[in-house]
């Protein structure tokens, strides 16, 4: 008996949100960057200490290059997919890019004005991606992370997408503290594998 979750992956054009996706479900690493038109929704399901989980994953903010952050106007429909709505947040930026760092901070700042007063915090997960870049990072990790964790007060980690390098960390991560957080009583999650929306494919 399991449930479902809905999860956003949000960030600046270009940082890799559709990459880590596609890694988290499908395996793959498209090498030619194609920019997201438009936001998309993934609806595949996770197996967690047995029970099965439908997850609904958006991909994307609808924001053009160039553009600010502006949460509550990227979303196309209000009613079918909200900030109130959602259980768990993942930030995504480019670790060579401190523009998509702050980004990402104007992103986190919005979610925390627009939760509805005694509605359960949603968890946030900033990660930082393409780590296979590290010699071009803008900043340390260490004060990145500490930033992130104590500032914030959310989740921090970083990966890489082309090499699948923490992806399926970050999302066993994400979705632990989604359910526990929804159901305090219940014991510590673990992700076992990722389904493939038509079949099903353990990880």
């Amino acid at each position: 008996m399991g449930g479902s979750l809905r999860v956003a992956v949000l960030g600046a054009p270009g940082v890799g949100k559709t990459a880590i996706i596609r890694q988290f479900l499908f395996g793959d690493y498209p090498e030619r960057h194609q920019p997201t038109d438009r936001p998309r929704l993934y609806r595949p399901a996770v197996l967690l200490d047995g029970a099965v989980y439908d997850l609904s994953i958006r991909d994307g903010d609808g924001a053009g290059p160039g553009q600010s952050p502006r949460v509550l106007e990227e979303w196309p429909d209000h009613k079918d997919w909200s900030l109130q709505d959602t259980d768990a947040f993942v930030l995504v930026y480019d670790i060579c890019s401190p523009d998509s760092f702050d980004y990402v901070k104007a992103l986190r700042q919005r979610i925390a004005e627009t939760r509805p007063a005694g509605a359960p915090e949603a968890p946030i997960l900033v990660v930082g991606n393409k780590r296979d870049r590290q010699r071009l990072r803008f900043g340390p990790r260490r004060a990145l992370a500490a930033l992130v964790r104590r500032g914030w007060r959310c989740g921090y980690l970083e990966c890489s997408a082309k090499y699948n390098w923490h992806v399926l960390r970050l999302f066993r991560e994400l979705l632990r503290c989604a359910l526990v957080r929804a159901r305090p009583a219940h014991p510590a999650l673990r992700l076992q594998g990722a389904l493939h929306p038509a079949r099903c494919i353990l990880m």
